[in-house]
């Protein structure tokens, strides 16, 4: 009789019983729930804080990394005939100017809104008694806009010449140049860290103490 007493009053207690436990179980896992959400949007709103607190380009873009570049310029150059610019006094029938195409390759480092770099350079006369030129520069200046760059450069550049009658015909000195470079939005160009694209070069060079005159122009691609 007690037997069949209990397991009257543990039928009557289990319709009682099975919600509470649902219930129990919902609100745990509501909890547990609530809990990830906000750890994730904790860690959501940390690295968005990071990533805001970051460097910046004034492009937006990332300000530091290493950007490769290589390029062809054409243009023209003119010497003085001054004995102490380093360049040989010669007869009127030589031209110590004329035109010539520039291979440049280099590497561009980004600091931010300015950039430093390195570049070497190999030219050839097409026109003229200038027959080869090649030298180095460092290069620095500032990041402008979307993709351009405002630089000087400093370097050392050898001069060889065509018909000049000495056995030692490079000439070598210092130089010195400023330029710009711009490169279009609209092909993908976005900045000069990390993305690929195209920019038009505009420079001007000197040799030695201003002993001569050379304006270049030309494209640029970066990697």
């Amino acid at each position: 009789m007690r037997k069949i007493i209990a397991v009257a009053a543990a039928a009557a207690a289990l319709p009682f019983a099975v919600p509470a436990f649902a219930q129990d179980t919902t609100t745990t896992g509501a909890g547990t729930m609530s809990t990830t959400s906000a750890d994730t949007s904790g860690t959501m709103s940390t690295t968005a804080a990071q990533d805001s607190e970051a460097p910046r380009s004034p492009d937006g873009s990332k300000a530091f990394g290493i950007e490769p570049y290589v390029g062809v310029l054409g243009g023209w150059e003119r010497f003085d005939r001054q004995q102490n610019a380093g360049i040989p006094i010669l007869p009127n029938k030589y031209r110590l100017d004329g035109a010539m195409v520039q291979g440049v390759v280099g590497v561009n480092v980004p600091l931010g809104p300015v950039f430093v770099g390195a570049e070497g350079n190999v030219a050839k006369g097409v026109s003229g008694d200038i027959d080869w030129e090649y030298g180095a520069a460092g290069r620095f200046g500032l990041r402008a806009g979307d993709s351009g760059l405002i630089y000087g450069k400093v370097g050392y550049q050898w001069v060889n010449f065509d018909k000049v009658p000495n056995a030692n015909r490079d000439y070598h000195a210092m130089t010195y140049g400023i330029g710009v470079e711009v490169g279009p939005k609209d092909i993908g160009l976005g900045g000069i860290t990390g993305r690929s694209g195209l920019r038009l070069r505009l420079e001007m060079n000197t040799f030695s103490d201003a002993k001569s005159f050379r304006p270049m122009a030309g494209v640029i691609a970066h990697f």
